[in-house]
């Protein structure tokens, strides 16, 4: 015989010992039947934007916390009305291990992918396959008391969550994310009128100011960091927005890089004409149809073939064990400005990579960037990093170092100048290269022959033979 039960789950580690995380959006609601494994929230880490699966499978009680609430790893998210076994709990309650045999295996608790498969009757691992891992929640936290029906209904009584209201149905409230509810209140904007061109339907800050403007609303800069303009008219000549998620990550990471690594940083202006050439050629190529070839595609295997020669760029300084690490492989990190943020994923073992699998990757790499899709795993563990100052129509900067690595190279835009040229004036194709490094790791003469070779590179393509 079997009584349902109140499940609680609680908000897990996502990775790398992150502390707390921003409720995005629900994906079921109050009522809802919901399988192992199926997707009930998206949560906002430090890093990144991570899907969240159920434990359990049942029926959702209660949502303890509001889409753009930040809430602490291990505090309670949503409650599941679950089936269990009569007078015990699933492994790990004391009524279980009370009301079965000594000698009986316990029923192992239903987990999160990556947490361990969860048995059905059948015997069977009953887990969908997705490419999502979490560290393992401590039982005693996974497995609260259950809260068993009284003798006379059939079914338990659901306490309510003190001062916690329930949402409103998914259906009742327009998908977006906390940032776009914040532009669309300020402009007096009712969200169920608008339509979403997002995936699945998401809503947008271009669909927003589409719906007031017809695309013609102009936007402040204060709009594009997040932060929607305040009239005069409104009574209020500042507006606050709470520090966190990505940004905030961000922030302490570039304090920590800035103030830790002394950084030293070199400007080499180069005519790329040559490449920007080359350029267009594999873009009209057959082997290259289908394909996304930019100005970065090229620098970045640029790079690669220059850290062979100069490999302490690809280093790192570790400064608990006073050695110098020196990597022999390249994870190169992109620096991607997504709605959220700053976040330079990476591309694992680009050095292993021909240019048709790196203009792959590029791809893959900013598309999932913009969406916002990015995993905590590809967010750490680069060893180099270059950032596209040129998109933006800079000429040139001093790019913070990412921490933990030795090297950052900043591209400048590519513009049209007058250019020495065999020994005349000539209109070229010109592009400034920023490079900041370590200097603990990198002297000025090794970060000087790197871009250097760099800039040979992009102004005579065919160096390339003399490198490799």
């Amino acid at each position: 015989m079997s009584a349902t039960m109140i499940k609680e789950f609680k908000l897990p580690d996502l990775g790398e010992g992150l502390t707390e995380s921003e409720i995005v959006a629900w994906k079921v609601a109050v009522g809802d039947t919901v399988a192992l494994n199926q997707i009930i929230a998206e949560v906002e880490t430090a890093k990144a934007v991570v899907e969240l699966p159920s434990p359990f499978a049942g029926v959702v009680a209660a949502l303890h916390e509001q889409p753009g609430t930040v809430v602490e790893v291990g505090k309670p998210i949503v409650s599941f009305e679950v089936e269990g076994d009569d007078g015990g709990t699933a492994a790990g309650g004391a009524g279980a291990a009370a009301g079965s045999d000594a000698g009986a295996p316990a029923k192992r608790e239903p987990n999160l992918v990556g947490y361990g498969a969860v048995l059905e009757s059948s015997g069977r691992p009953a887990r969908r396959a997705r490419n999502f891992a979490a560290p393992a929640v401590p039982a005693a936290a996974a497995a609260p008391a259950p809260v068993t029906a009284p003798a006379a209904a059939p079914a338990p009584v659901i306490e309510p969550v003190a001062a916690v209201a329930a949402p409103p149905l998914l259906s009742e409230r327009p998908r977006s994310t906390p940032p776009v509810r914040k532009l669309a209140k300020d402009l007096g904007v009712d969200l169920a009128a608008v339509t979403g061109t997002g995936e699945h339907g998401l809503i947008t800050r271009d669909d927003v100011r589409n719906f007031v403007g017809g695309g013609d609303l102009p936007v402040a800069p204060q709009d594009l960091a997040g932060v929607a303009p305040q009239s005069a008219a409104d009574g209020e000549r500042e507006t606050r927005t709470p520090i966190k998620g990505v940004r905030k990550h961000t922030a302490a990471a570039m304090v920590s890089s800035a103030f830790t690594a002394p950084h030293v940083t070199e400007f080499l202006t180069v005519d790329v004409t040559p490449t920007m050439e080359l350029l267009a050629k594999l873009k009209a190529s057959r082997a290259f149809a289908g394909y996304k070839l930019t100005p970065l595609t090229l620098v970045s295997k640029a790079v690669l073939i220059a850290l062979r020669n100069h490999p302490t760029l690809n280093s790192r300084w570790d400064e608990a064990s006073q050695e110098i690490v020196q990597y022999n492989y390249v994870n190169l990190g992109i620096a991607a400005a997504t709605p959220r943020g700053l976040t330079v994923p990476n591309i694992k073992d680009a050095h292993r990579m021909s240019l048709l699998e790196l203009s792959t990757a590029l791809t893959a790499l900013t598309d999932t960037a913009r969406a916002g899709k990015t995993a905590p795993s590809e967010l750490s563990g680069g060893t180099i990093s270059i950032t596209n100052i040129g998109v933006f129509g800079i000429d040139a900067g001093t790019p913070i170092l990412n921490p933990g690595e030795a090297a950052i190279l900043a591209l400048g835009a590519v513009r049209k100048m007058p250019w020495e040229y065999q020994d005349e004036v000539a209109l070229r194709q010109v592009m400034t290269l920023s490079l900041s490094f370590d200097h603990r790791l990198v002297d000025g003469e090794q970060g000087s022959r790197f871009l250097q070779d760099l800039g040979a590179m992009l102004s005579d393509p065919g160096m390339v033979l003399a490198m490799v």
